[in-house]
């Protein structure tokens, strides 16, 4: 499940990308897959690097890859990679964890080369409401969220730090009801039958992408989105570009 869209933020072959708070690397390995590009995956977690690595490394042996592979641990506070860095950085579900997401979005900006493009996604507040007001579990559980996004916050962070935005989507509407169902039925009892079950709907759609189900999750993203995602430019001269 790709929550930002390399189409979107016109990844090229040959390309530096930047994937902050990678998880499980699936942004990472997803980019890695199609497009022969030198690929960072970042993340704190040391079990989720080990997963990271082990599929990157399995995808650069089956395509044959030129493009080279890092993945390594860091806080998205103190990125510690050189400024102007990439050509491309993604950081998807991310600042909604961290303590001062001004201080990470300056970071993702600091590592971005001028010119290049950034893409941020986060929970929606609609959905971060009711999950908030039903579970108290859902975002007091080590590493949970810490913070709700309006959609205009989200896109006065990434307008705010020097960037020109030039695409909004919003995604994963059937995401939503497996979250309310979790927090419904608690979000540490993972062998509840109903959240299970639908569970295995979402992961029968990730496996078949069927047209009639993809024209439902469109159709339901413009009233109850799981994310919403935002992409952005850095000027060439480092500085906030106009409008294209």
């Amino acid at each position: 499940m790709f929550t930002i869209e390399h189409a979107l933020l016109q990844i090229g072959e040959g390309q530096r990308v930047l994937d902050v708070g990678c998880g499980g690397g699936r942004h990472s390995w997803g980019i890695y897959s199609l497009l022969d590009c030198r690929v960072c995956a970042l993340d704190l977690g040391g079990e989720d690097l080990k997963k990271t690595r082990y599929v990157l490394q399995s995808v650069q042996e089956e395509k044959k890859r030129n493009g080279t592979w890092l993945a390594v641990r860091g806080d998205a506070m103190n990125l510690p990679l050189k400024d102007a860095s990439f050509d491309r950085v993604l950081c998807s579900e991310v600042l909604e964890h961290v303590r001062d997401d001004r201080q990470s979005m300056a970071e993702l900006v600091r590592v971005l080369k001028p010119g290049g493009l950034l893409a941020v996604s986060v929970p929606t507040y609609q959905t971060e409401a009711v999950y908030w007001r039903i579970s108290r579990d859902y975002c007091n559980t080590s590493g949970g969220h810490v913070r709700k996004y309006h959609a205009a916050e989200i896109r006065e962070l990434v307008s705010g730090s020097n960037l020109h935005i030039y695409d909004i989507r919003r995604k994963h509407a059937l995401h939503s009801p497996y979250w309310l169902l979790r927090c419904i039925f608690g979000i540490k009892n993972d062998k509840a039958l109903i959240p299970s079950l639908y569970h295995r709907f979402l992961v029968w759609d990730l496996k078949t992408r069927t047209r009639p189900v993809r024209l439902l999750d469109d159709l339901f993203n413009h009233v109850f989105p799981k994310s919403i995602v935002i992409y952005a430019r850095k000027g060439e001269d480092g500085a906030r570009p106009g409008p294209d």
